[in-house]
Formats: C-alpha cells, structure tokens, sequence
C-alpha cells in the first residue's frame, strides 16, 4: 500500500519557536515510517517556510528548499522552489506542530482549509475560539462551567487598579504559554504587569486568583468519540506555574513537575475528565486539546485554559498523560492522522 504522505509543520513566528521544534522531533522519532512518508516543513521565526529532512539542529542551515503550501485547491500540497522553477509535492495530511500565535490561533487552519488539505487538530473557528481566553472563558460559562472573575483590557485602555480585590494574575489574552503572566498583589503592581502582556498581546487578561490544585487532562477524539488521557497535577516548587523557562523555553518548567496519575480522589480524577471533555465539546475542538483546570478544596472545578495543539516533547503533559492511559505518541499520532483523514469537510 501507498505510503500516507504527512506535512509535519512546525517552527513558526510566535515566542514557543522552539518547543515547537522540539515537539517536531519527538514526532520524527514516533511516526511510524511503515505507514506513513512524513514531510517536514519548518517555519523560520522570520516566516520562511523551507522542507527540510527532519527537523534536527541544523534544519535552518541544512540542505532545504523554499516551499509553501499552494491555495490552488487543484495541487493540494506543496510548491517547492527549485533552480528557478517550481515543482509540486502532494499531501495528504498535515499535522500542524505549531503552537501559540499563527500556529494555534487558527491562521494556518485557515490557510489549510484554503488549500484544501486534511489536517489534524481544531478548525478554525475553535482554534481561535480556544487561543482568546476571554471568549473561551464567556462560551464555556454559558455551557455552565466555572471560570474566574475576569476584566479585559483592550489596546486603547487603561486598567483601574481601585477596581480589584489582589491577588489576581495578568496575562496576554490571546496567548498558548506562560509568557507575560504576572501574579499581581497590590495596586502598584498591576499597571506595569499590564505593560509586560502587551509585550505578548495588545488585548489583556486580568482574573482573580483562583486558590486550588491545577490539574489537567488531556482529550484525543471528535465530536462524541473522546478519549480522556490520565489527569495530572501540577506540583510547584514555589510561585505560580510556569510551563516554559522564559529564557530557555526548549528545557520545560523551572518551578514545576507533573505528578500522572494525580494524587486525588478517585471521584475527583473522573469528574476532571468529564468536565474536560465537556469544555472540549463547547469549544467545538477536535482531534486534540489540552484541558487546564484547578481543582479547589471543595471539589468544584474552575476552567483555566485550554491548548488546542499541546506540546509534544519529551517533557510536555499531553504524550505524558496518554501514556499513563495506555496511548505511545506514535499510537496519538496514528489516531489523529485518522481522524483527520475521516473527519467530517472543513
């Protein structure tokens, strides 16, 4: 049988450049290559798109050719520049590896859809849906799931610090990390925190702090196939959580570790998983996403976030928890080629 051909994106412009990269790897050294001839196209943090032979260390400088995905819905995968003239390559599906702004957001969803290329993950409308934590926040309450007190802060606006009761966090709105959150105290502390989102978002998130346990679960499926991975919990070793080291993303967590299976009740592990399911289905995700929840001490849940392509490196929490649960990565991976593959048009 013919090989299924799988477009691996992954670099990209937003700050997670790097741990897309990594998570691209831990791909390359899972995806059954009896099945499927993958072919990966790194994004530059300039916005250059070049196919290269894996994504490995030297995947910018290595032998790598200019190539974009054509629009021309006739193609249905890539051109690639070669000696002055293109050629094409097709594709069957596209495993967009990206995370965070232009990965995540649903610009390069939109850009498939376009092309008219499968490809795994959220749509459009979901994947923006999820990247706005005010709009998610806003759905998910009218489908009756908690969520913290929150303010916005638009582009033109100055935030009122008399306004709140502390702590409350700040945050870029439309952000998949950790990048520009600030934990805020009092009052003198919340206008420059605002100013540090903006470096990330011009649209900022203030909430209340929500005082409780942070769990996640991990969903794989569409529509009302789900399959719930093993609940985590994040341990902090002191602050508040961190996904990234700001100044060496590509290593995880400075202040946290993940304990799966979570160490709580048997009731409370089932109840995340069928509220994580029930956001996922709110939000209208597919194919996979990333729930984040805190568990407070009476048992209720509060949303956090929700990523609608979670990292996949050897360090991140969704491969994790569906290992626990009895999935590889290269078992996702197959599930989530499939899905796309049989997923109802886009």
């Amino acid at each position: 049988m013919r090989k299924v051909k799988v477009g691996i994106l992954f670099g990209g412009c937003s700050e997670e450049h790097p741990v897309s990269v990594k998570s691209a790897r831990e791909v390359a050294k899972s995806i059954d290559l009896d099945k499927y001839e993958p072919l990966y196209i790194g994004i530059t943090r300039s916005g250059e798109w070049k196919l290269c032979d894996s994504p490995g260390p030297d995947w910018e400088s290595g032998d790598c050719r200019t190539a974009v995905l054509s629009p021309d819905r006739s193609v249905r995968g890539l051109l690639v520049l070669e000696e002055g003239r293109y050629s094409t390559i097709d594709l069957d599906v596209v495993l967009p590896v990206l995370h965070g702004k232009l990965g995540e957001d649903g610009a390069v969803q939109g850009l498939l859809e376009i092309a008219g290329i499968p490809y795994a993950g959220c749509d459009v409308q979901s994947s923006a849906l999820c990247m706005d934590k005010t709009l998610a926040y806003r759905i998910v309450r009218d489908a009756g799931i908690a969520t913290p007190d929150f303010w916005t802060v638009a582009a033109d606006e100055k935030a009122d610090p008399e306004r709140l009761t502390y702590p409350v966090f700040t945050k870029p709105a439309r952000s998949g990390s950790s990048f520009g959150v600030s934990k805020v105290t009092g009052e003198e502390e919340l206008l420059p925190a605002v100013e540090a989102a903006r470096q990330y978002d011009a649209k900022v998130l203030i909430e209340e702090a929500v005082v409780g346990s942070e769990v996640g679960c991990a969903i794989l499926g569409n529509e009302g196939e789900l399959i719930a991975g093993e609940v985590d919990r994040v341990a902090l070793s002191h602050g508040f959580f961190h996904i990234h080291q700001e100044q060496d993303p590509e290593h995880g967590s400075e202040n946290s570790t993940f304990i799966v299976p979570a160490d709580i009740s048997p009731e409370a592990r089932s109840l995340v998983q069928a509220t994580a399911k029930a956001v996922y289905r709110a939000l209208g995700c597919d194919g996979l996403a990333r729930v984040d929840l805190f568990l407070k001490e009476d048992g209720s849940l509060v949303l956090n976030e929700v990523n609608t392509f979670p990292g996949l490196t050897s360090y991140s929490r969704y491969p994790r928890m569906m290992a626990a649960a009895g999935l590889t990565l290269t078992d996702v991976i197959d599930r989530l080629v499939a899905l796309a593959l049989a997923g109802r048009a886009r």
